[in-house]
């Protein structure tokens, strides 16, 4: 539809126009016109109850869902993937080992769920905490269908203490090339780490390994997101402050490494372990701070941002993932 009403509009100006100069003038034409339809394609239109924090995705069969940050993890379906309404929270009651592992946590408060599907069982992980602490915990639960719910705590999976130089919030179950699992995950303190994980039990085996850090803007980076595309595998990070509404400062960065263990390095060739991170979305007038993201598939991205035009709270925004001649993603 988009090429029929674009090539519709340029043979309308060619036949009122013979002038030489007409031609630069439709250059120009073609190349906006085509900017506003990629942005369109690339940005979805989403309606009902979109209020999100740290999304995740999934789809299954013709329904989304989407999981994020709240009491016992909320849940969004839709069955079209942008009109969206809420349903059944996962957690009703805590399990006994959250208030060992994090004494603190309190009144069902799930950060940053990660949802995927791997070797036929759909793997929920989430993490507990508290705000400005890295006395954390990473926890994992289990169902064989996102529709049929009947979810199973598979329990602890990794946790931080305060003596700990990492954070243990943030998880994202990542497959590489050869269909392994992983684990990346972290907030602040030294950065973005990964672990591998083992296949039946979906939890880590061997050691953990750097893969991004910020050590001079006061190791504000968090929220890796890693997928695998022609040879690379993109790690993608929110970085700066959330969870100011309006005057959040998040932004979402990225990199890439031939190897899931790093080193990761942005488009200039710095590496993410010094700071390095190229800007992929810092807001605009209406949405501010986006960032908690979660890449699909590699052509899919999630996000929340704070509408400006509705007091700042947090909404889930929906894009197609590009990629440029060289490799890079867009959108």
């Amino acid at each position: 539809m988009e090429k029929f009403s674009l090539k519709k509009i340029l043979r309308g100006l060619q036949r009122s126009t013979k002038r030489r100069w007409a031609l630069p003038a439709l250059l120009v034409l073609v190349l906006v016109l085509a900017g506003q339809f990629r942005a369109l394609a690339a940005f979805w239109n989403l309606t009902g109850d979109i209020a999100v924090h740290d999304p995740s995705i999934i789809k299954e069969g013709n329904s989304w869902y989407t999981f994020s940050t709240g009491p016992g993890i909320q849940v969004l379906k839709s069955d079209n993937g942008t009109s969206w309404y809420r349903v059944p929270q996962i957690f009703l009651s805590e399990p006994s080992w959250w208030n060992t592992a994090v004494p603190a946590q309190a009144n069902l408060d799930v950060w940053a769920p990660d949802v995927q599907r791997y070797n036929g069982k759909v793997w929920l992980y989430y993490s507990i905490s508290t705000f400005g602490s890295n006395r954390s915990a990473i926890g994992l639960a289990s169902a064989n269908s996102v529709g049929a719910g009947q979810w199973k705590d598979e329990g602890l999976v990794l946790q931080s203490t305060t003596s700990n130089n990492y954070n243990a919030i943030d998880p994202e179950l990542v497959i590489d090339a050869s269909g392994n699992p992983w684990l990346a995950f972290g907030s602040f303190w030294s950065g973005l780490k990964i672990v591998k994980l083992d296949k039946n039990t979906m939890k880590p085996t061997g050691s953990i390994s750097s893969i991004a850090a910020r050590p001079n803007n006061g190791g504000a980076i968090e929220a890796p997101s890693i997928t695998y595309r022609n040879g690379y595998y993109y790690l993608f990070a929110s970085i700066d402050s959330c969870c100011k509404g309006v005057n959040s400062t998040y932004k979402m960065v990225y990199g890439r490494s031939t190897s899931i263990t790093g080193p990761y390095v942005d488009k200039n060739g710095v590496n993410m372990m010094n700071g390095g991170g190229t800007i992929l979305d810092a807001g605009n007038v209406r949405w501010k701070g986006p960032g908690g993201q979660d890449v699909v598939n590699g052509n899919l991205i999630v996000r929340h941002a704070y509408d400006a035009t509705d007091n700042g709270n947090p909404k889930l925004l929906i894009n197609d993932l590009l990629w440029d001649a060289n490799g890079w993603p867009t959108y």
